[in-house]
């Protein structure tokens, strides 16, 4: 499940809630609570009444990789699908604040593809 690029070292439960929280700032979200749960095919998940669910593997890829499925779950709060729109937000938060994509191993997330 590792990205392409080297893997970082291991953040804190602490420090990844602070990114989700800071991300969330950014785009104009609250999520109603934040999970941390072993996922077998998929990195992160948002429920249709805004609870967000993360691998905790997740914790030990890059920054940038984090970051992508970070917003990419934050959005579904405003978009619930990947249609165009949500792509383009993606694309667009991601870019304003320097996050370059990274290419995963896989088919873990196959709408991670914008």
């Amino acid at each position: 499940m590792a990205p392409l690029d080297k893997l970082e070292e291991v953040i804190s439960e602490a420090v990844f809630r602070a990114e989700v929280a800071t991300w969330a700032r950014r785009i104009g979200v609250e999520p109603k609570e934040v999970h941390l749960r072993a996922m077998k095919r998929k990195w992160a998940s948002c429920s249709s009444k805004g609870r967000l669910t993360f691998d905790p593997e997740l914790l030990k890829q890059p920054a940038a990789f984090r970051a992508e499925v970070i917003v990419h779950e934050l959005l579904h709060l405003r978009i619930p699908n990947h249609g165009p729109l949500f792509k383009a937000m993606l694309r667009a938060y991601l870019t304003k604040y320097g996050v370059n994509k990274i290419k995963v191993e896989g088919d873990l997330h196959a709408n991670y593809s914008t």
